[in-house]
């Protein structure tokens, strides 16, 4: 038996109309963290992250196939999704951007594995880099958590290219 669907001839909207259609759906805001090889830090925003699984405890974070910071986060074992709280506004966007030195300024403490934890953060995570799926022009993360924290607060939230808060 054939389960498929069949495709679209064509689709009825262009790239342009998906972005505002997927502008909708409100999302959290995080900055994923990660340490070089040399020390320094690299980090970014990104609002594509979910929960996986629980058992084993397993989340998702997609990058562009084309960004500059893909080998980084390809090679490296271990990263820190840092969600951010109302009121770090300026975090989301100063990783949003290529700057010389994002975390000049920024507190953050280290991780066990060494990986930067962003100060006042509503959550984090720290993951060991399980696997990755390329899909579209995106590349899909998956991490499996190894650590986790958590301080209850209202969260930054993105919805129609504007930021905002919960509660």
């Amino acid at each position: 038996m054939n389960t498929r669907s069949p495709r679209a001839a064509e689709r009825g909207f262009d790239s342009t109309h998906f972005r505002q259609a997927l502008s909708q759906f409100a999302t959290g805001v995080t900055v994923i963290t990660t340490r070089l090889e040399d020390g320094s830090f690299r980090g970014l925003t990104a609002s594509s992250f979910n929960s996986v699984s629980l058992d084993p405890p397993l989340v998702l974070w997609s990058l562009g196939a084309a960004a500059n910071s893909m080998p980084v986060f390809s090679g490296n074992s271990h990263y820190v999704i840092n969600v951010l709280a109302a009121g770090q506004e300026d975090l989301a966007l100063r990783f949003s951007r290529r700057t010389e030195d994002p975390f000049a300024g920024v507190e953050y403490e280290l991780s066990r594995t060494g990986q930067p934890i962003l100060k006042g953060a509503v959550a984090w995570f720290e993951c060991h880099n399980r696997s990755r799926y390329p899909e579209g022009d995106h590349v899909i993360f998956v991490g499996e958590v190894e650590e986790c924290a958590v301080q209850p607060q209202p969260a930054l939230l993105f919805h129609g290219g504007r930021f905002g808060v919960t509660g």
